[in-house]
């Protein structure tokens, strides 16, 4: 399934306007990017509430395929630029990581 596609069937905001609509293959909950960096697969959606640029490197370092963040955080402008500039989808919700991880886990499985 596509960003896209998860996006718009689980209502997640697009918060970048310029990424590549990769496949994901996997979810991966956590906000230690040290622990996504040793166990993320590639291909994953990277549920988390980490909004500051770094996580975007992380993200790219492990081949995510993108990064949603939860709990309707604010995500500032330099982390918007590094998810456009590495072409990676940034998406956000209300949901906290526990509802989003299940429903992303129950529509990939599907």
């Amino acid at each position: 399934m596509t960003v896209t596609e998860i996006a718009k069937a689980l209502g997640f905001e697009v918060v970048n306007t310029s990424y590549a609509d990769g496949e994901v293959t996997t979810g991966y909950t956590s906000d230690l990017l040290s622990d996504v960096m040793a166990n993320a697969e590639e291909g994953s959606l990277l549920i988390t509430i980490q909004a500051h640029k770094n996580t975007i490197a992380v993200a790219t370092m492990v081949g995510a395929s993108a990064i949603l963040i939860c709990n309707a955080r604010q995500i500032p402008e330099d982390m918007i630029q590094a998810a456009d500039s590495e072409s990676l989808p940034l998406l956000r919700t209300p949901l906290n990581q526990y509802q989003a991880s299940y429903r992303v886990h129950d529509l990939i499985k599907a």
